[in-house]
């Protein structure tokens, strides 16, 4: 035993050697560690670990943003400052943007990419390489935007701060992109699954969102990686921060057709709010100011807001448990509307005003320069639209109202329709609530509501423009295949030129000194006049009457002409809509580059798909 253990002594000692000889002595211990332990297990075994490592990383990271979110809100909101209370929704909200966009600034030098839209642009343009930075920017600026009061929430930057932990731990063991993919995703995986102690929703969420259009055979590193996010979630943060909801009743099928016109309410509610989203992002981005003065713009309209509707304080939970446990007068209380008589019109009136201006505090708090996401805004916002229908419903005469379920269900459809991601939507519920049995009315809600949202857009407004450049993966494979070549790579810098003023006889030269079919027709400047092939000079070959011909006369347009920022799959239709193997590839003032061949482009394509399906 004493020389067994021995061995793999020295083994570990050789590999330490080899590891220093390469260049790498600077490596922690724990890395030596793991890069031998990459070496001794199998693809399978390390990447089992790996998502237990990635896993429990994101998990604390998440827990760490939730505890400094929660004792900030803890501080703000204390009995002890409760006559200032008001006072404090002025203040706050308006610090915690401008001191976010102030760090961006200063620290982060401007670089904010922020958003599920920045991982899945990293997963389809960027080999899956996420800046080691966002390990611990999101972090601070999340706690600081949603600690102070913003209106978003911290599930996307936990799940950019997953991605991220992910991505770079496979780039330190040197993985290939499909491993780093799918530890990118189950860093992301961990990160919801700490938010929400919810392992499944955790899962439904990489494979719905961020793995869209990506082929994967192994999972199991994500669902241990959602665990280890869930564990520790449940055991380090205090009842009071965990997104749990106890009160419920069984579902009935009596009950069926409020789901029904909820579904329909949430889809067009999250229609709603995705419009105003766009709408507000596209008003600051017109805006000819500088970005600390959009903060300031953006804080003060949050502010505003805050003061008028507490609700929209920060993420807004605590708010959808008292709708859920029947408190909604302690919701009054900290408003305006408290020195109104409490009647049902009135808190009518006051949820339909809190479910108007959500949209608006949300947006402006991430577009003005705060750091959230809209898991926490389009949760609220369900919850608060199910009791207002439930509310309505009651004034309206209906009696046995499922005034809780109503609640539940709702934020998974208005989830369900922000998000595009109904699965996510109905398991994150179904875990926060252990409500196993509302599967049926989970379900109805968060499909209507999604297929109302795609009826207006099929693809997600907050990823559209991204997938339109090709920029995303979206569901066609084929497509995303190619949006990962870059045009660049195809260009042939070694191609033949001649000049427009040249003779043949110089043309035949370059066919007996080169090996190319095609050749590009410049002028004195490099700019592009024409192309020719062999196919056109052949006539002239052997025929010493044509000696003099100028290049000018037998020159022909290109059937077409390519762009660097044109995207392969726009080029390979090119090709065969003109019929042809080579086009000429110009800059923005028309100066040849090269040309690209149709076999390049398929011939890349290949050792991709080959890659893929390894």
């Amino acid at each position: 035993m004493k020389i067994h253990n021995r061995k793999k002594y020295l083994s570990f000692l050789k590999f330490k050697r080899n590891f220093q000889k390469y260049g790498l002595e600077t490596a922690k211990s724990y890395e030596l560690v793991l890069h031998w332990l990459k070496n001794r297990l199998n693809r399978t075994q390390f990447l089992i670990l790996s998502g237990i490592l990635v896993g429990i990383t994101a998990g604390m990271a998440g827990v760490i943003l939730k505890t400094l979110v929660h004792t900030i809100h803890s501080f703000i909101t204390t009995k002890v400052y409760f006559e200032y209370q008001m006072l404090l929704y002025i203040v706050f909200p308006f610090l915690g943007i401008v001191l976010t966009t102030a760090i961006v600034l200063t620290i982060f030098k401007g670089q904010d990419r922020k958003g599920i839209g920045a991982i899945l642009y990293e997963i389809a343009q960027n080999s899956s390489i996420v800046s080691s930075v966002k390990m611990y920017s999101q972090i601070i600026q999340s706690a600081i935007t949603v600690g102070f009061g913003g209106s978003a929430g911290l599930e996307s930057p936990m799940a950019v701060t997953g991605a991220a932990i992910g991505s770079n731990y496979a780039r330190t063991y040197r993985l290939s992109y499909k491993e780093r993919t799918l530890l990118l995703a189950a860093g992301a995986t961990a990160g919801i699954a700490s938010a929400f102690n919810a392992p499944i929703a955790g899962i439904m969420f990489a494979f719905e969102i961020l793995l869209t259009g990506v082929v994967f055979t192994d999972f199991i590193p994500l669902v241990v990686a959602a665990v280890c996010g869930s564990l520790l979630s449940r055991i380090l943060l205090q009842e009071d921060v965990l997104f749990r909801f106890y009160s419920r009743e069984a579902f009935n099928y009596v009950n069926v057709p409020y789901y029904l016109v909820l579904g329909i309410i949430s889809g067009l509610y999250a229609r709603y709010f995705v419009v105003i989203s766009q709408k507000v992002e596209h008003f600051m981005n017109e805006l000819k100011i500088s970005r600390l003065q959009k903060a300031m713009l953006g804080g003060v309209t949050l502010s505003l807001l805050c003061f008028l509707f507490p609700p929209l304080f920060g993420e807004g939970y605590n708010t959808v448990k008292d709708f859920s446990n029947g408190n909604i007068h302690y919701v009054i209380d900290n408003s305006f509307f408290r020195y109104i008589d409490f009647k049902e019109w009135m808190v009518i009136l006051f949820l339909l005003l809190v479910l108007f201006f959500k949209a608006f505090a949300t947006s402006f708090t991430i577009f003005s320069g705060g750091n959230g996401g809209n898991f926490a805004p389009s949760l609220f916002a369900g919850g608060t639209l199910g009791f207002l229908f439930a509310i309505i419903c009651q004034q309206l005469g209906f009696k046995e109202v499922p005034i809780n379920n109503l609640v539940l269900v709702g934020m998974a459809g208005a989830m369900s329709g922000v998000l595009y991601a109904p699965l996510t939507a109905i398991f994150l519920i179904a875990e926060s609530s252990f409500g196993y049995d509302l599967f049926i009315p989970l379900m109805i809600v968060s499909v209507i509501s999604f297929l109302i949202a795609k009826w207006f857009s099929p693809i997600s407004p907050d990823l559209k423009a991204l997938a339109d450049e090709g920029k995303i993966f979206t569901n066609r494979h084929d497509k995303n295949l190619l949006s990962r070549l870059k045009t660049k790579d195809f260009v042939d810098i070694q191609s033949q030129v001649i000049n427009l003023n040249a003779s043949i006889s110089e043309l035949f030269e370059m066919v007996k000194s080169g090996n190319k079919n095609v050749f590009a027709v410049v002028d004195d400047s490099g700019i592009l006049k024409a192309i020719l092939t062999l196919d056109d000079i052949r006539p002239y070959l052997f025929n010493k009457d044509n000696i003099e011909i100028k290049i000018s006369q037998i020159m022909k347009q290109p059937p077409a002409i390519i762009h660097l920022e044109d995207q392969p799959l726009d080029i390979l239709q090119m090709f065969d809509s003109t019929a042809t193997w080579n086009l000429p590839v110009v800059d923005d003032h028309n100066v040849f580059i090269g040309f690209i061949s149709k076999s390049s482009i398929l011939t890349s394509y290949r050792e991709l798909l080959k890659a893929y399906s390894e």
